[in-house]
């Protein structure tokens, strides 16, 4: 299975996972009240903090790009990485969330576990793991001073 760490962009996996998401919704009928409004507010939401860990990055000058976390000239800290890790996939996992919101479906509610595991165990372990060869030290005490998600 580690030949999948690294291999998918995130946004890959985000659009796979909202179509197994629009999928299970045809297929099992599972209804929720719907709610279209906060589902608005949570995609414009995790879009905004999926932004910022952008921007962050661009500010920065490093590396944006997820598979390949060993070309970063250095750990970026400051912004919304004072209070997560991956604000990229955290903001993915709300947009998600606010799909699942919108299909009105709580068999779609499965694919948001299944984006969190697979973004744990295939990109960000392995990021984590070759940032923390690469910066050492100051690395391991940023991951034990802010959380993975939120």
């Amino acid at each position: 299975m580690s030949q999948l760490e690294l291999k998918i962009p995130p946004v890959i996996v985000v659009l796979l996972v909202a179509l197994g998401m629009y999928a299970t919704s045809k297929v099992v009928d599972w209804p929720l009240v719907a709610y279209p409004q906060i589902a608005s507010v949570l995609a414009w939401l995790g879009l905004v903090v999926a932004a910022l860990g952008v921007w962050q990055f661009r500010k920065a000058k490093t590396t944006v790009d997820p598979r390949k976390p060993q070309e970063s000239s250095k750990i970026v800290t400051g912004g919304i990485y004072r209070w997560t890790r991956n604000p990229m996939y955290l903001g993915f996992l709300v947009v998600l969330l606010a799909l699942a919101l919108r299909l009105a479906n709580l068999a779609t509610v499965p694919w948001l576990i299944v984006y969190v595991l697979y973004m744990n165990r295939f990109q960000i372990a392995p990021e984590e793991r070759l940032l923390k060869a690469k910066f050492g030290k100051p690395y391991e005490a940023y991951l034990k001073r802010v959380r993975r998600w939120f």
